[in-house]
């Protein structure tokens, strides 16, 4: 799952974007309102965390502008701006969700989990591929009724191939909703982690539901 972070603290955006990491999720950066626009019209974000005090467009304009140019990823508005005034103005400009600084980790990450499973067409609570299920609120993963413990890269890899079964997806499209633009390496990262996911929820069961489509990528299949 890939997140924006704009934020111009310098060290703000280094423990977020750490914190974020170590969770499992793939993190982007912007330190300014002109940057952070940009950004969201070109990628394919999960969820927007965004500063309002950060060097023009504010927060709040940037809001305003992503929602007036019809782009409705989750914002989540992380600020020192506490006041009743300034919550009702966030969430007038569009934003799902507002939390002030100082904050606790934990509940940055809860809010996160609760915009992402939000719309149901698309995020449902918990997604189910057979009798694989995924629960992003928990981080939970089952075959049946036997869990199934997976590292945070490996969690985030089984949730976009479970976003789309049956769809076939790319390995540089895996790498941007997986991985994030510090990433250097090459796209074999993919393939060594399609065979860490093999052989915790395919190869124990007897089964195989991720598919190699050659020259492509991969795909996940309700296959026994």
């Amino acid at each position: 799952m890939r997140l924006l972070v704009v934020e111009d603290d310098p060290a703000m955006a280094s423990m977020l974007t750490r914190g974020l990491r170590r969770a499992g999720y793939a993190v982007d950066t912007a330190a300014t309102g002109t940057d952070a626009i940009w950004k969201i019209t070109e990628n394919d974000y999960d969820v927007v965390v965004l500063d309002a005090m950060i060097p023009a467009p504010d927060g709040f304009q940037v809001c305003r502008r992503i929602r007036d140019d019809g782009l409705w990823v989750p914002v989540l508005m992380l600020t020192a701006r506490h006041s009743v005034t300034d919550r009702v103005e966030g969430l007038d400009a569009g934003a799902d969700d507002y939390l002030t600084k100082p904050f606790a980790f934990e509940e940055l990450l809860a809010r996160l989990r609760a915009l992402t499973r939000r719309e149901p067409a698309e995020r449902p609570a918990e997604l189910r591929v057979g009798d694989l299920v995924l629960d992003p609120a928990t981080r939970a993963v089952r075959r049946g009724d036997i869990p199934i413990e997976l590292s945070a890269k490996e969690f985030m890899l089984l949730h976009e191939l479970m976003r789309r079964p049956s769809q076939t997806l790319s390995r540089s499209h895996l790498i941007d909703h997986v991985w994030d633009f510090a990433y250097d390496g090459g796209s074999n990262v993919v393939d060594v982690y399609i065979r860490y996911l093999r052989d915790k929820v395919d190869r124990p069961f007897d089964r195989q539901t991720i598919v190699t489509v050659r020259g492509v990528g991969y795909r996940l299949d309700d296959t026994a």
